[in-house]
């Protein structure tokens, strides 16, 4: 499996479309990702339609619903305001689950020390953020990405932004990490 690049990102204010790595750069491996709850899986986005890795994840865990978004000036009503919202550091009551059919867009997620991990995402990249975990998402200085999202059960659109630490999902994942 080819892994993801991912990284603890700089206090930079600039345009959070940048990559906004250290200097010098700190990686961030794939399996300090799974110790925060994050889930990794290089696709072909090419035969998503037909993927029998694909259709396995989806089987084994549970992703019955899925629905692809255009994240584009052109393609995505109120672009402006959803960059903006997507960008709120937030959290879901249940997993978030995306995978890149097209372009290219970073996720960023707290460890646990509350540090950012900024991780990159290109075609083919599907991941699972834990419910509970604090994050945000941005397109990258392409401004494009196709996404197919997934759920378990019917699709849940709600985030709630940071503070929010008094959901028992949050108090569930932070309970979680201190167990590990």
């Amino acid at each position: 499996m080819t892994s993801i690049e991912a990284w603890f990102m700089d206090d930079s204010d600039e345009d959070h479309r940048m990559p906004h790595k250290l200097n010098p750069n700190e990686p961030v491996s794939l399996k300090e990702l799974e110790n925060i709850g994050v889930f990794y899986w290089k696709l072909d986005a090419d035969i998503y339609e037909a993927d029998p890795a694909l259709e396995k994840i989806r089987k084994d865990r549970g992703y019955s619903y899925s629905d692809i978004i255009t994240i584009d000036k052109d393609k995505l009503p109120n672009y402006e305001d959803k960059m903006k919202m997507f960008f709120e550091e937030h959290l879901h009551l249940d997993d978030e689950i995306r995978y890149i059919l097209d372009g290219r867009a970073y996720f960023d997620v707290r460890d646990r020390e509350d540090r950012w991990i900024r991780i990159a995402m290109t075609k083919g990249d599907l991941i699972t953020l834990p419910a509970g975990i604090y994050h945000r998402f941005t397109l990258t200085e392409t401004n494009y990405t196709q996404t197919m999202r997934l759920f378990v059960g019917e699709p849940v659109w709600k985030a709630y932004n940071r503070p929010a630490d008094e959901f028992d999902i949050r108090q569930k994942y932070v309970s979680a990490l201190q167990c590990a």
